[in-house]
């Protein structure tokens, strides 16, 4: 008897904590999504500016990220399986590879960043300030939404670390992993997000 309440209320708590999380990426996708439709309006609105000012960004640094975040995506899906199947070595390289492609994901989004600042374009600089209008929203937007996306990259890897240390101290195994199960649903709405980003942001001239 005591053993069935103790099963049940495991159930309960796993059902609950999946369920929060979907609500919590219901929210960042109402987020995202609003952004998205007033970047979308200011395009129509200023879409010579937007033009020129995308010409702007690097494609190749852009795709290479995209391409990045895919493997990641992909990695913590299999770390996911592999701790299903209770193989928890594989499954802790294949989060420490996820992490390491966040890593990698913003070295190059430093690098990125970089350079527009070594050209003074930042967030209230004097250049940025003699832009006109439709310019001046395209950067502000570009840094507003690949900053915001940026720390949630920030958010997962801290989440991903703590995840890769309580399966290696046997709190999350084959049994119970739903800790791991949100990790990776969250890891999932951070590439997606970003599969919107690039092409909104590189690609629509």
């Amino acid at each position: 008897m005591e053993n069935e309440l103790i099963h049940k209320e495991e159930t309960r708590d796993d059902t609950a904590a999946k369920l929060g999380m979907w609500i919590f990426i219901f929210t960042e996708l109402l987020l995202f999504g609003g952004l998205f439709i007033v970047y979308s309006v200011f395009r129509t609105q200023y879409s010579r500016e937007f033009h020129q000012a995308a010409l702007e960004l690097n494609v190749t640094i852009g795709a290479f990220n995209t391409i990045v975040l895919l493997i990641s995506s992909m990695t913590i899906a299999m770390a996911l399986t592999a701790l299903q199947k209770n193989n928890k070595k594989l499954s802790l390289r294949l989060i420490g590879i996820t992490i390491l492609m966040a890593f990698v994901f913003l070295v190059n989004k430093y690098f990125e960043w970089g350079a527009k600042f070594h050209h003074g374009i930042y967030p209230g600089s004097e250049l940025m300030m003699k832009f006109e209008h439709g310019h001046l929203l395209y950067f502000s937007l570009y840094f507003f939404m690949t900053g915001l996306h940026a720390l949630h990259i920030i958010a997962g890897m801290v989440l991903l670390s703590v995840i890769f240390f309580r399966i290696k101290k046997g709190i999350i195994h084959s049994e119970k992993y739903v800790f791991l199960e949100n990790g990776a649903l969250y890891w999932h709405l951070v590439d997606l997000i970003w599969i919107f980003l690039f092409p909104l942001l590189y690609l629509i001239t």
